[in-house]
């Protein structure tokens, strides 16, 4: 492969990755989930928009790249995880869920669709990635790989095929979605 070749592989997969980001704020907005009010009735458990847009977004995630791997067209790579970098991810996460009222995802889709709460938590969002970014050096010799988990991915935890299990998370991912479509009444 030649540095020409891998330069417009890598212009191609950042379109590519522009126009899927487009299109999953697209379906964000049109499924509702960008507005404030359906994340805060998700949060008090009275609205499950959320849970069933964000259901049906892994279930096609995972069929998707499953395929692809199938196909020959993607290899995954992991990273190693760890009960302290899972932590702090969380920690992060739920505080500025908990403030802004919205997700990383929705906010983004929320300034696209003009709130400007969401803009201003957007801001944040780059504040807060930067001081992450500063303080990773010393985050990741400390906390962030204390309890390395024991396997990289959940199927070599358990000793089972990837293929196998996503097979068995789409089945436990679409009873779900019927379950809250149907019986829910939602």
């Amino acid at each position: 492969m030649t540095f020409d070749t891998l330069r417009s592989d890598t212009k191609a997969q950042m379109v590519l990755g522009l126009l899927s980001g487009i299109v999953f704020g697209f379906l964000l907005q049109k499924g509702g989930v960008t507005e404030y009010g359906v994340i805060i009735g998700q949060l008090l458990l009275t609205d499950f928009t959320v849970v069933k847009v964000m259901l049906s977004a892994v279930l096609v995630g995972m069929i998707g790249v499953y395929t692809l791997k199938w196909m020959g067209l993607a290899n995954l790579h992991y990273k190693v995880g760890s009960v302290g970098s899972t932590i702090i991810g969380g920690l992060i996460f739920g505080a500025g869920f908990g403030i802004l009222g919205y997700c990383p995802g929705t906010a983004a889709g929320a300034v696209g669709s003009g709130a400007m709460d969401a803009a201003i938590g957007m801001i944040g969002i780059a504040i807060g990635a930067g001081i992450f970014a500063r303080l990773y050096p010393r985050l990741n010799r400390s906390i962030l790989n204390k309890g390395i988990f024991p396997a990289e991915t959940i199927p070599e935890l358990v000793g089972i095929r990837s293929e196998v299990l996503a097979v068995g998370i789409v089945a436990v991912l679409v009873a779900g979605i019927l379950y809250l479509l149907h019986a829910v009444g939602l």
